[in-house]
């Protein structure tokens, strides 16, 4: 009884010693082989509850890990039989001291420590080269295993294995062993016969299995086409294949450890730590020479795009090929490569490739220009002949001399070019980096440039295009001392193109050399948008009449709604300048009606790509959003919005406040030329209390009232103190400019209000009153009287102008409001005709659905009849102006 009672203690004592202190690492029961019995599980069990031996054993047992965790260079693993496997995993577990990790929890510096301990042991250090050769050997024995007992989906996983064991060889630039080579004949011949077995034979495998076989039939033929020259070297003679594989692996992989290789080689991160380099995360080791730079470089081209490429580590061996690089193919090649490769750093499209990746893609792009500028024998074009990419090639070798590499410079040029625009779009304006990167454009230009000469030297006219189109966007909208100061890094250069700029010329003749060569080479994109740079500079420079009549004789006005939509802001851009080169120029008139059609539509900012405008009731979605935002100009080739406002209310101004003066009827005075000047003028009346002017539209507002009121003077000083004028050139000249308008709009706006006051007036009072010369005012009158604004003679011996008036009747004013009335009758019977018979041209559809072709009529027929419709509608619109302004008429006479 007594030592029962002490049995049962030490079992409880020992299980509850394992309850509170567990072993340092458990598994579980999950974790088990498929082939474990539970038999052990009892056993365990029987072996805790063995009285006082249950402590110690808690104490010295170790967890045994699961086979499926093992890693395939654990030692466990290179035993020939399971019985063996088992045995000495279970001597290596209790023999083990407890510091010991798992090895899929094992860091490389517990595995460096782990070989070192091993070769104090006197245990042979295995190679990288020698554990990736184990690795595929393993898998050979997997697959031959699988065709033993026809099982083709355990063979395509380890096919599949294989070949990305051979990717990684691909990777570090290792040659394909013979083994690979053998496992594909070996297999091509399986598959033969297991798929003429599986014809003949009467019961036929599962449909698993059969579309593994299927695929395996597939990734055998693409393997082999790949490595066909391998496998006919090895066919030729399997010996010397094994031979030269081998003299390869003990030239690139030095046994002895901390051995350094011979000759010209560097590796991934510009060390010679024993031959080898790790490349990316976990990767394997990278030996770079110049023999193998071609095979590197594909290398790094196939893992490009992938997932999980590490592109900054692509960068750096790109690089370090590029020192290695001794001839101008190999130097080329590394470097279209080396460019793609920074354009690529930064995938997404929202953000900017950051400045210090832009800078040196910009000076690679320099080297590659010069490169093939100095040697006429290599060329880069987008489109060549095959050849092969890991041969190095000489123009020796070539038919016609001359060395032609698949690649595209522009392309690198047009990249550059969006990039720097799309991190100055990123860059806070208001900052000093804003204006440190603006730097950059000078060396930019300057690689513009360069390119601009190779392509002329070459004869290659659509990159020679697309090359003078980019120059050009970066400096017709520059004043001529920016301009000069961007040549002036041009005439420094070695290669530079036919059409540069001097110190002391203007841009003018530059400007026009490169739109003249886009008018005659470029496409229509091209000449598009070479004439609206053209007319914008001329329109910068002051030159309103060239630039308006280059304008109205291009007809973009009529398609431009077509173009895409860079072209568009280009088209609004020149016509706002166009527009504000008519107002500094004083073409008061022509300034108002050429900006009235985009201040009409209210949204200025959005249809000049210097801002999103977001209206009352409508929401953009977040891909609208961010196009609207990805094609917005950078902040240095904006139009001052507020400058362009004040012009165009100033014009409004001085063109709408006489208007209103000289108009009688309330119904005409409707009729507005500038309808959002008239809608701020009628807000601004309704106004009970107004303050002192505080926005440019409050002065502009003000200005108006005390125009029309007489007060000249005071309008003119509320327009010349807006402070938004100093942002424009000549600002001074602008000023006396308007203080001019004014005086003479001013006078028109005082007779057209005071003439029914007056029989006569004295030319002198009026020179008086508006401060202004005698001869002034006798040609402003004389205009009126001659265009019929005003009903007066001109008395100039005795320096009077002498009113007419005529009173109108009554009956008058009702023949003037019926001539109105039966006008807008006609327009209301011709908009219901063009409703009822289709405005597109032609019959149209009738009612009952029949077209003119089922009724048998050719197309030439039915537009013949639109086009004498549309004369038919157009004569009865005329008539019907006629018929109603000449029974005005008659009854005016009449009634008179």
């Amino acid at each position: 009884m007594f030592g029962q009672t002490t049995h049962t203690q030490a079992v409880t004592e020992s299980r509850l010693h394992l309850f509170f202190f567990p072993p340092p690492f458990t598994m579980s029961r999950f974790f088990r082989q498929a082939g474990d019995s539970d038999s052990d599980s009892d056993e365990s069990e029987e072996s805790m509850s063995s009285g006082d031996e249950a402590p110690q054993a808690a104490s010295t047992a170790k967890p045994a890990m699961s086979r499926f965790l093992r890693t395939a260079g654990s030692d466990s693993d290179s035993s020939d039989s399971d019985d063996s496997d088992t045995e000495d995993e279970s001597d290596s577990d209790i023999d083990a001291p407890k510091s010991k990790k798992p090895s899929f929890l094992k860091s490389d510096s517990d595995e460096s420590s782990e070989d070192a301990e091993e070769d104090k042991q006197g245990i042979r250090i295995m190679s990288a080269q020698e554990k990736r050769l184990a690795e595929m050997e393993a898998t050979g024995k997997s697959m031959e295993n699988g065709l033993k007992i026809n099982d083709w989906v355990a063979i395509s996983n380890e096919f599949d294995k294989l070949a990305r064991m051979i990717q990684r060889q691909h990777n570090v630039s290792e040659p394909v062993p013979p083994f690979y080579i053998k496992t594909l004949l070996n297999l091509e011949s399986s598959v033969t016969n297991a798929i003429a077995k599986e014809k003949e034979a009467k019961k036929k495998m599962n449909a698993t299995n059969a579309k593994a076989l299927n695929s395996m039939k597939q990734k055998v033929r693409k393997a082999i086409k790949e490595y066909e020259q391998d496998i006919a070297k090895y066919q030729a003679d399997p010996e010397a294949f094994e031979r030269d594989y081998a003299s390869t692996v003990t030239r690139e992989a030095p046994s002895a450890p901390g051995a350094r290789p011979t000759g010209p080689s560097t590796t991934a991160d510009g060390d010679d730590e024993d031959g080898f380099k790790s490349v990316g995360k976990g990767g394997k080791t990278m030996f770079l020479t110049t023999e193998g730079i071609f095979k590197s470089l594909q290398a790094v081209q196939e893992a490009r795009g992938k997932k999980n490429t590490d592109r900054g580590e692509q960068i750096r061996i790109l690089e370090r090929l590029l020192e290695l690089a001794t001839t101008p193919y190999q130097r080329i090649r590394v470097l279209l490569a080396l460019v793609s490769s920074r354009f690529d750093y930064n995938s997404s499209a929202s953000s900017h490739m950051p400045t210090e990746l832009w800078i040196s893609a910009q000076n690679e792009v320099d080297q590659l220009i010069a490169i093939i500028a100095s040697n006429s024998s290599y060329t880069v074009q987008e489109t060549t002949d095959d050849y092969d990419d890991l041969v190095d090639r000489h123009p020796s070798t070539e038919k016609d001399g001359v060395v032609r590499i698949r690649g595209s410079v522009i392309s690198f040029i047009d990249r550059l070019d969006d990039e720097f625009t799309r991190s100055l779009q990123n860059i806070d304006p208001h900052g000093t980096e804003y204006v440190e990167r603006l730097k950059d454009e000078k060396t930019l230009y300057c690689t513009i440039c360069r390119a601009q000469a190779f392509y002329e030297q070459t004869r290659q006219d659509d990159p020679l295009s697309r090359v003078i189109m980019r120059r050009l966007e970066h400096i017709y909208s520059k004043p001529d001392a920016v301009v000069q100061a961007l040549e002036s890094a041009v005439e420094i250069a070695e290669i530079k193109p036919t059409a540069t700029l001097s110190s002391k010329e203007s841009t003018s003749g530059l400007i026009h050399s490169l739109c003249v060569y886009l008018y005659k080479s470029g496409n229509s994109l091209h000449r598009t948008r070479a004439m609206l740079s053209h007319i914008y500079h001329y329109a910068l420079l002051n030159d309103f009449y060239t630039a308006r009549d280059m304008l109205l004789m291009s007809h973009l006005q009529e398609s431009i709604h077509s173009a895409d939509v860079a072209t568009q802001i280009l088209y609004n851009r020149a016509v706002v300048q166009l527009g504000l080169c008519a107002f500094r120029s004083g073409l008061i008139k022509e300034a108002q009606s050429t900006l009235l059609d985009i201040f009409t539509t209210q949204r200025v900012k959005e249809l000049l790509a210097q801002g999103v405008h977001q209206q009352r009731f409508q929401v953009l979605s977040p891909e609208q959003e961010k196009a609207e935002k990805q094609r917005q100009l950078p902040f240095h080739m904006h139009i001052n919005t507020e400058l362009l406002e004040a012009a165009f209310l100033v014009s409004s101004m001085l063109v709408e406040i006489p208007l209103l003066a000289s108009i009688d009827s309330e119904e005409s005075k409707r009729k507005a030329i500038s309808k959002p000047f008239r809608r701020l003028l009628d807000f601004a009346d309704r106004q009970v209390f107004t303050g002192p002017p505080e926005s440019t539209r409050d002065h502009i507002m003000q200005a108006s009232k005390a125009l029309q009121d007489g007060e000249w003077e005071k309008s003119r000083d509320l327009v010349q103190s807006i402070k938004i004028w100093s942002l424009m050139p000549e600002a001074a000249s602008v000023k006396d400019m308007l203080a001019k308008r004014i005086q003479e709009q001013g006078l028109r706006t005082y007779l057209f209000t005071y003439a029914p006051h007056y029989n006569a007036l004295s030319l002198s009072l009026l020179a008086q009153t508006f401060s202004t010369s005698l001869r002034t005012v006798t040609s402003i009158v004389s205009k009126m009287i001659w265009s019929e604004e005003l009903s007066a003679s001109l008395d100039q011996a005795d320096g009077f102008i002498v009113f007419h008036r005529t009173e109108v009747t009554r009956q008058q004013q009702l023949a003037l409001a019926i001539a109105e009335k039966v006008n807008a009758m006609a327009d209301q019977n011709e908009k219901a005709l063009d409703a009822k018979l289709g405005s597109a041209g032609g019959w149209g559809d009738r009612a009952d659905g029949k077209t003119g072709e089922k009724r048998g009529e050719q197309p030439q027929e039915r537009r013949g009849r639109g086009d004498r419709t549309r004369g038919a509608r157009g004569g009865a619109r005329g008539r019907g102006a006629r018929f109603a302004q000449g029974l005005g008429n008659q009854m005016a006479q009449r009634t008179g």
